[in-house]
C-alpha cells in the first residue's frame, strides 16, 4: 500500500479540504549492486565516524551545516519543526493560471491528492471548476525539508500536483534557440508536415516501455540458465545530405508501413415485397 507523504489541509478560498499526496510516479529499474571481484560479496558503505574510529548507529547520527572548514553549526529536528512555515500543514491556492501558458518545463514530481473524510463534495467541486475553466492552481507545500511551489491540475477526475522548477533552476544554453540563415524549402516544410501527419496517432503510454531494462532482465534470467543471449544489431545511420530526397523516402516508408483500412461490409437493399 502506498504511504502519503504530505498530509494537510488544500485552501480554495474560504473552503477547506483536507487531502493526502501520494507519489504519482517513480522510476523502475533493474538495480546492479558492486560486488568484491574476489568473492563476489556485496560491497557495503557502514556510516563510519574516522575520529571515535568506529561504525555509528542511526540514532547517534544529527543535522548540522558546515559553516567553516570541519567547523558545523548544528541542527535539531525541533528546530526544523519551529521554522516550518503554515504551507506544512496547509495547502493555500495563491491564484490560477492559464493551463496553456505553464511550459512543461517548470513540471518536477508529480503527486496524486486524496480527499480525506467528508471533503469529497469539496474535491469534486475543485476538480470541476479546473476542468470547466482549463486552469492550474498554483499554492506552496512544505515537505521533505523544503517549501515548494506547485501546480495543481485536474486530470482522470482527481487532482494531480507537480512541484515546480524554479526559474533559477531552468538550465540556459546560449546555443539554444538562436536561428541561423538557413533559409526553408517551402517543398521540404510541406513534406516535413505531412511526415507528422503521417506518422500522427493517439497518445498510448502502455506502448513505450524501457528496451534497455528489458534486454537486461533478459541477459539476467538467461545468465542464470546458462544461455547466451543474442546482442543487439548495431544500426548505422549517414547523415543528411539532400533533406528532400530524405523526406520523401521517409515519407513513402511511413505510407507503407501504415494498416490499410478496414473494408465495412455494406448490408445488401432489402427486396420490397409486391403489394397484391
Amino acid at each position: 500500500m502506498s504511504t502519503a507523504v504530505w498530509k494537510g489541509m488544500l485552501t480554495f478560498g474560504l473552503v477547506a479540504i483536507p487531502i493526502r499526496l501520494y507519489a504519482a510516479a517513480r522510476t523502475k529499474h533493474t538495480a546492479l549492486h558492486q560486488l568484491h571481484k574476489e568473492c563476489h560479496s556485496r560491497i557495503k558503505q557502514p556510516q563510519f565516524c574516522p575520529t571515535c574510529n568506529r561504525n555509528v548507529n542511526r540514532s547517534e547520527i544529527v543535522k548540522g551545516y558546515e559553516y567553516e572548514k570541519d567547523q558545523y553549526v548544528l541542527i535539531e529536528e525541533e528546530d526544523l519543526k519551529q521554522i516550518t512555515p503554515a504551507s506544512g500543514k496547509t495547502m493555500e491556492l495563491l491564484t490560477f493560471v492559464n493551463e496553456n501558458k505553464v511550459d512543461p518545463i517548470y513540471f518536477d514530481s508529480s503527486y496524486l491528492a486524496v480527499p480525506e473524510g467528508q471533503a469529497t463534495k469539496a474535491y469534486r467541486l475543485l476538480v470541476k471548476a479546473l476542468a470547466d475553466t482549463k486552469k492550474l492552481g498554483i499554492a506552496k507545500v512544505t515537505m521533505h525539508q523544503r517549501e515548494y511551489t506547485v501546480f495543481l491540475r485536474p486530470r482522470d477526475n482527481g487532482i494531480t500536483l507537480h512541484t515546480m522548477f524554479y526559474a533559477n533552476e531552468i538550465a540556459t544554453v546560449e546555443e539554444y534557440g538562436q536561428s541561423d540563415d538557413s533559409k526553408l524549402n517551402p517543398l521540404e516544410v510541406k513534406l516535413a508536415e505531412q511526415l507528422i501527419q503521417t506518422l500522427a496517432g493517439e497518445f498510448q503510454p502502455k506502448e513505450y516501455g524501457d528496451e534497455f531494462q528489458q534486454r537486461l532482465n533478459e541477459l539476467i534470467e538467461a545468465k542464470l540458465k546458462g544461455k547466451a543471449i543474442a546482442t543487439s544489431p548495431e544500426v548505422s545511420q549517414a547523415p543528411v545530405i539532400d533533406i528532400m530526397e530524405a523526406l520523401k523516402k521517409s515519407l513513402a516508408a511511413s505510407e507503407a508501413r501504415k494498416p490499410e483500412p478496414k473494408a465495412v461490409p455494406v448490408p445488401a437493399p432489402r427486396r420490397q415485397r409486391r403489394r397484391a
